[in-house]
């Protein structure tokens, strides 16, 4: 594993622990990610991917009897700082889920919901942005002629880039996507993908996929989990073609997960 400076990174999470009541989810887990690429996060279900996504826009807080311990900050802000703004950091660092989860509304009123929550008014503002998210999610040529139907009506491949198009619109720095294509045919992978390698341009991306080929093609840092522990933390290259700890040979392989 190629050594990394923490200051080049976004994302710097220490020493991380996390328990469901006393069942402990995430051991110990170290995790750096760098500004302007894709970080994937891959393993066996159950091993803690999604608990650790989670934690980066404190969706965890939601759950009831949940302890977390450690520490991650975010452009150098300590994410668990009783001084921060939770819904700040929400606005920072969107998510992606595994099933599109659209509003029931407009395509237009859908983009345009988080900026009208922040207390946007200008519809001239309004229709600028909205025009920008949804070219940002490669998704206006498809809609621009029908932005007043239902978000829902979309095919589901759509569906997800208007949820993107909708996280755009309020400006984060980082993306989380959880298992982002479960639902989605080959193609509609294949132009999610696409446009996360797009994104990237602009945004931080980390993802959780159980697809290996997949963060293989689209990442370019993966983390190994295994029940709760980051096994191995490196570029994908390496960690694709020659890890350096036996139990991710054995993932990648196919002999194990």
């Amino acid at each position: 594993m190629e050594k990394q400076n923490s200051a080049e990174y976004i994302i710097n999470i220490k020493n991380l622990d996390l328990f469901y009541g006393k069942f402990q989810a995430l051991i110990a887990v170290d995790m750096l990610a760098q500004k302007n690429m894709i970080t994937a996060l891959i393993g066996p279900s159950g091993c803690g991917k999604s608990t650790l996504l989670r934690c980066l826009n404190r969706m965890n807080d939601l759950i009831r009897g949940v302890i977390i311990t450690g520490k991650i900050e975010i452009n150098n802000l300590d994410i668990y700082s009783k001084s921060t703004d939770v819904t700040e950091l929400r606005k920072n660092v969107g998510m992606v889920f595994q099933r599109p989860n659209p509003f029931p509304l407009s395509i237009y009123d859908n983009v345009v919901y988080g900026l009208r929550v922040a207390g946007v008014r200008n519809k001239t503002e309004l229709d600028e942005i909205a025009e920008k998210s949804l070219r940002g999610a490669w998704l206006w040529d498809q809609v621009k002629d029908k932005l007043h139907h239902s978000g829902l009506e979309l095919p589901l491949d759509q569906q997800q880039r208007l949820c993107i198009a909708r996280l755009l619109a309020v400006q984060p720095e980082v993306i989380l996507m959880d298992e982002p294509c479960s639902s989605l045919d080959p193609i509609a992978t294949m132009k999610i993908e696409e446009l996360m390698i797009e994104l990237k341009k602009e945004y931080t991306i980390v993802i959780v996929t159980h697809n290996m080929q997949q963060a293989s093609r689209v990442s370019d840092f993966t983390g190994y989990m295994l029940l709760g522990e980051m096994i191995e933390f490196d570029k994908t290259v390496n960690i694709f073609t020659r890890p350096s700890n036996k139990l991710t040979e054995e993932y990648i392989s196919g002999k194990y997960g």
